[in-house]
């Protein structure tokens, strides 16, 4: 059985500036890649939230998702788009 997984794009709500891919752009390549890698996307995540202090809710709502087992992982456009700090880092090893 093909595992599941699930797109991820997130924008930083504190640095605007210095953001090198708008959402949009994160969500074109991280479906061209799971075209290309034949990954099955079961469902696309989008946040637009600082990944530095904790509480992210769509993040939270995703990880819960995969505890139950609806994917068996993430596709992003870099790490940290997933972790800003230690505790969310962790979530994601675990």
């Amino acid at each position: 059985m093909k595992e599941k997984f699930f797109l991820y794009a997130r924008k930083s709500t504190d640095v605007e500036d210095k953001q090198v891919m708008s959402i949009d752009a994160q969500l074109v390549e991280l479906r061209t890649f799971a075209r290309e890698q034949n990954i099955e996307v079961v469902e696309e995540f989008i946040e637009k939230q600082s990944a530095k202090t904790l509480g992210r809710k769509v993040f939270g709502q995703m990880l819960k998702k995969i505890e139950r087992g609806e994917a068996s992982g993430i596709v992003s456009w870099a790490p940290d788009r997933l972790a800003r700090n230690s505790v969310d880092g962790g979530q994601i090893i675990h």
